[in-house]
């Protein structure tokens, strides 16, 4: 089951239509795309917006994808029967960097991919829950032992957790020097 490229073209530009020559991106969620990144969510959120094309069951015309120049997009390794969630992922990850979305703007400074880095734990009260107390560093109101602290953290989860990023971390901490 493949979309029809005269259905799915039909669609495309009737959407397309409604900006009158200003062209937006045009993303396919498909598992064979790039993966979604943080960084390309931003360039899309500062945008004018972006049209997203659900595919469902085997996909979508190869030629359709050529013809409108769509950026094939991944969230994940893992395949879907359609792409309505994946949008759902995508749409969320763009709207809260929209200004007024969330209540401090500084909020999306300091989280994950931010500097190639995966976030820190964080903790909240009762200082002890089911006999793990919080890290003593973080009761201590020294700000410079905490933010120490958080980037060790970060830095220990990213090398566990995704070599990837901590790869990509180290190769632009070195170009830094």
């Amino acid at each position: 089951m493949v979309l029809r490229p005269d259905v799915a073209t039909e669609a495309i530009d009737a959407v397309q239509s409604r900006w009158q020559g200003e062209k937006r991106p045009l993303i396919y969620l498909t598992p064979r795309g790039r993966p979604l990144s943080q960084a390309r969510v931003r360039e899309w959120a500062a945008g004018s917006g972006v049209v997203v094309f659900c595919g469902r069951f085997e996909g979508l015309d190869q030629r359709v994808i050529e013809s409108r120049e769509m950026e094939e997009v991944s969230v994940g390794d893992a395949v879907l029967a359609g792409g309505e969630a994946a949008a759902q992922v995508l749409i969320e990850a763009c709207v809260r960097l929209l200004p007024g979305v969330l209540g401090d703007p500084m909020s999306t400074e300091d989280e994950s991919f931010e500097g190639d880095l995966l976030e820190y734990p964080h903790y909240t009260r009762p200082r002890v829950f089911e006999g793990e107390e919080i890290p003593e560093v973080l009761l201590s109101g020294h700000h410079g032992r905490i933010q120490a602290w958080r980037q060790e953290q970060s830095e220990e989860i990213t090398k566990a957790r995704r070599p990837d990023l901590w790869q990509r971390y180290k190769a632009r901490k070195e170009n830094a020097r």
